[in-house]
């Protein structure tokens, strides 16, 4: 497998959860915290040693003493900008050459979901996780061109295929482009911004990857909260 490196974006505020703690330290019904269940996954598919940074801000020293397994990326200005700033810092600090597996702090997912993610990790491949047998108004939605890759992916996407879940992979060959396109979009972007960017100013290729008979929740609020401890 080619060599990467994995993200978790874990800075934000998740105030529509209305928690005290980063919301990827909430208590799930089957034990543990959506993080420790993600690192689990993550070591189980990938290995002890798999190079995992995360991304902090909001009470950053509670999620450094819960994984003190991992390595730290501050974002000072995680309450006034977006996914797309948390990940760029992300990519910064990330090893040059290597592609970057990331993620959202708050998707509680069926582990087999990285077992599909492989192939395309081998092949040092971009791609997004989507489910296809949804798509919700609100959520990330996504089309592709004539020859398959992904076109648009943003939650104003119109006539859209799926729904992107927050678990997605940069390769190396595109990853200085998708960089720049984390820097040119504006404080308040998701990171999806920058994919746009980095596909229609630089050719990047990325595959999605249909994950619609495996399942992933992301936890925005109480609602997705319940949905999660009832699906896992």
């Amino acid at each position: 497998m080619s060599d990467f490196q994995v993200v978790i974006l874990a800075a934000g505020l998740g105030t529509r959860l209305g928690r005290p703690l980063p919301k990827t330290l909430t208590e799930l019904d089957s034990g543990g915290t959506i993080l420790s269940r993600q690192l689990s996954s993550l070591k189980g598919a990938f290995g002890d040693d798999v190079k995992i940074l995360i991304v902090v801000g909001f009470k950053m020293d509670l999620i450094l003493e819960a994984a003190p397994e991992a390595t730290f990326v501050y974002n000072e200005r995680y309450d006034r900008t977006n996914t797309s700033k948390s990940l760029l810092k992300a990519l910064q600090h990330s090893y040059p050459g290597h592609g970057v597996l990331w993620m959202n702090a708050d998707v509680v997912f069926d582990p087999a979901i990285l077992d599909r993610l492989k192939p395309n990790l081998e092949k040092d491949q971009s791609s997004i996780i989507v489910d296809t047998s949804t798509v919700a108004e609100e959520e990330v939605k996504y089309t592709l061109d004539d020859s398959g890759y992904i076109n648009e992916i943003s939650k104003k996407v119109v006539g859209g295929l799926g729904e992107a879940l927050g678990i997605n992979y940069v390769s190396s060959k595109d990853k200085e482009s998708f960089v720049t396109g984390l820097e040119a979009v504006h404080d308040q972007e998701y990171f999806e911004g920058g994919i746009e960017y980095a596909i229609k100013n630089s050719g990047a290729q990325f595959t999605a990857i249909d994950v619609s008979d495996l399942n992933a929740v992301e936890v925005d609020d109480q609602s997705d909260l319940d949905n999660a401890n009832s699906v896992f």
